[in-house]
């Protein structure tokens, strides 16, 4: 927001974060110049742009207007950067992506290398591990923007789908279990498994949906749990037993008959990837990134 007047930049921060101390945060501005700032922009207007209740703000009807406005000019603004900078080819910066393992290893290279084809001037760095590290990461700033596949939601972060996954059964094509075209859920509960670790989105998702279906996964027969997909796939050659997994992460070793797809009667784990980033601004780089993720046909 470079264009704009710095006071109308503050006011953006102070409503978006409805918290005039985590403006200040976000902008590395003292406290009193934020209120400062507010004020001059109050007189301006010769109105209360906010009105307090207690140790909470809220908008007032001037204020929403206010507020409507400068997010269309910052937007125009965005916008013109962006059409500039592409016609002369000058869209630069860069940005970091924390990605969910499965995500990163399956799913975001391809946009990668597409988004760097499109747009060479602009430094990508890629992060990885499970979803609640990334989360964890993004709410450190560590990260710009984070891709998950866990299904929780943190109240200071906002979440976007992206892609549609599933989870499925599997075994290795030399495992006893190899040749069952399906299985019952009670099976299931009883088969030998490895799954991925504590903290994994996968795991989260692969509890929730036992849950829903009456499946205590407590009990479980899980004598390993792993840190990634890769590892999982391996050790399933020699592995008399079973994994869930992501469908995109397998679907090479489903062609090439190392792995066997088992059904499950009544079951099935569908679950979203999602974009997640925290409250406030994007850059234009991650905003960017973002818009050519929504329209890359995955």
């Amino acid at each position: 927001m470079e264009r704009m007047d710095y006071r109308d930049t503050v006011f953006i921060s102070v409503v978006e974060n409805l918290s005039f101390s985590k403006a200040a945060d976000e902008l590395n501005i003292s406290q009193p110049a934020v209120t400062r700032h507010i004020k001059e922009l109050e007189e301006r207007y010769h109105t209360n742009l906010f009105e307090r209740k207690g140790n909470k703000i809220y908008l007032t009807r001037a204020g929403e207007k206010v507020y409507h406005t400068f997010k269309l000019i910052y937007r125009q603004y965005r916008e013109l950067d962006f059409e500039v900078g592409e016609l002369q080819n000058t869209v630069a910066g860069e940005f970091r992506i924390g990605a969910s393992s499965t995500i990163a290893q399956y799913v975001i290279p391809k946009v990668i290398a597409s988004f760097h084809k499109r747009y060479p001037t602009i430094k990508i760095h890629l992060m990885n591990g499970n979803s609640f590290e990334m989360e964890k990461q993004l709410m450190e700033n560590s990260v710009d923007i984070a891709l998950v596949e866990n299904t929780s939601s943190q109240s200071d972060i906002r979440y976007k789908k992206f892609l549609d996954d599933e989870l499925i059964v599997v075994t290795g094509s030399g495992s006893v279990y190899a040749k069952r075209e399906t299985i019952t859920q009670d099976e299931l509960s009883r088969l030998p498994m490895v799954l991925r670790e504590q903290g994994s989105g996968t795991l989260e998702v692969i509890k929730e949906a036992f849950s829903r279906h009456g499946i205590d996964s407590e009990h479980f027969h899980t004598p390993i749990h792993l840190g990634s997909t890769e590892s999982i796939k391996n050790f399933l050659l020699d592995f008399d037993g079973v994994a869930i997994v992501s469908e995109k992460a397998v679907s090479g070793e489903l062609q090439l008959k190392t792995l066997v797809k088992l059904k499950v009667s009544g079951f099935s784990i569908p679950r979203q990837f999602r974009i997640a980033y925290k409250l406030g601004h994007k850059s234009r780089q991650v905003e960017l990134f973002e818009n050519f993720l929504l329209g890359y046909n995955i």
